[in-house]
């Protein structure tokens, strides 16, 4: 098939919009694919989202281009690239899903292999909130301490020093609970 030139793609844009995107997909259609999903690898229908997004942007611009002579490849290449790291980025920002109650007792139904790992499982169930749901988003659903910062409404730092201090806290009562002794804390070793 012969290779539609730019400017016709753009006059049909403007005219006729339905053969113009027709036409526009027809010759750029495998490049801009390209980019998105280079972007955007996980999800298909965020890809082609973003494609149509692109599309949009050429058909509200064709004018422009026409009147400036541009060629379209390079435009079409930036605006595809722009879009998708614009998708991508606020799919990263995008809050967490409130952690379903089913999570929870999904986790405490999950088969362990070992009296340690249920001990474990019952000390993080006995957790305060929002230690509780800190620790499942991290070390069940592991999920980033930034997303559990979003989906919380807390500083990441905040988040952080709770998972620590968690950790600390749990691997005492699991000695305990096990019948191991305790690792000395500070006061024992400045004695």
């Amino acid at each position: 098939m012969p290779r539609t030139d730019d400017k016709t793609i753009l006059a049909q844009l403007s005219g006729d919009p339905q053969a113009g995107l027709a036409a526009l997909l027809e010759e750029y259609g495998a490049l801009l694919h390209a980019i998105v999903r280079r972007v955007l690898p996980q999800n298909p229908e965020d890809a082609e989202e973003c494609v149509a997004d692109v599309l949009v942007a050429a058909w509200r611009h064709a004018d422009e281009l026409a009147a400036q002579n541009r060629p379209l490849y390079g435009w079409l290449a930036l605006t595809a690239r722009n879009k998708a790291i614009s998708r991508w980025r606020s799919l990263k920002r995008r809050p967490s899903e409130p952690l379903d109650e089913d999570i929870a007792s999904d986790f405490m139904l999950t088969p362990r292999a070992s009296d340690g790992e249920d001990c474990i499982a019952e000390l993080v169930a006995a957790l305060p909130e929002p230690d509780h749901e800190i620790f499942l988003r991290r070390y069940y659903l592991m999920e980033s301490s930034r997303d559990i910062a979003r989906a919380l409404s807390m500083n990441e730092h905040a988040v952080n020093v709770r998972l620590s201090r968690g950790r600390a806290k749990l691997k005492q009562q699991y000695l305990a609970r096990m019948g191991r002794p305790a690792t000395p804390g500070k006061e024992a070793a400045q004695t």
